[in-house]
């Protein structure tokens, strides 16, 4: 199951796309704390699983962080990311990828990202508010509406 499908059985599941009541939905706490230059990060203590959030960034940027945290702990539940940063040559690039992926998965449905179908994708990726790179992962699974509307 690629993560959109994944995402998608969820929202289904939980009747919602909002990464903090997701989170909250499948019993994972979420806090916000003073992190510096740290968006957030998932972590699991004794199999109790914790999002932690910024508390000093912008609120569409703490969406993004949960969800994206959210794709860890979904994805990668017993990973230890800032572990394997600091403490082995593991690379964590794939995992970051998949997180990121899962998040505008969540975060934009095929019918809100229609209108930026025949658009730049600098223009999509503005709006989503991420890298070009993702934003064309995004844009390549948008499914086109099958019929116009008048």
């Amino acid at each position: 199951m690629n993560t959109k499908e994944l995402v998608h059985a969820l929202c289904e599941a939980y009747h919602t796309n909002d990464p903090f009541e997701l989170a909250d939905s499948i019993g994972i706490t979420v806090t916000y704390e003073k992190l510096g230059s740290v968006q957030g990060f998932y972590n699991q203590c004794f199999r109790h699983k914790f999002i932690h959030i910024n508390q000093d960034i912008s609120d569409e940027e703490q969406k993004f962080t949960c969800a994206h945290e959210l794709g860890h702990a979904i994805l990668h539940p017993s990973a230890n990311s800032p572990f394997l940063r600091q403490n082995t040559l593991f690379s964590i690039d794939k995992m970051e990828v998949q997180a990121n992926r899962f998040a505008v998965d969540l975060l934009f449905s095929d019918y809100e990202l229609q209108d930026y179908i025949t658009r730049p994708i600098t223009v999509a990726a503005q709006y989503m508010g991420v890298s070009i790179p993702l934003a064309e992962y995004r844009m390549k699974s948008v499914e086109p509406r099958l019929f116009s509307e008048y």
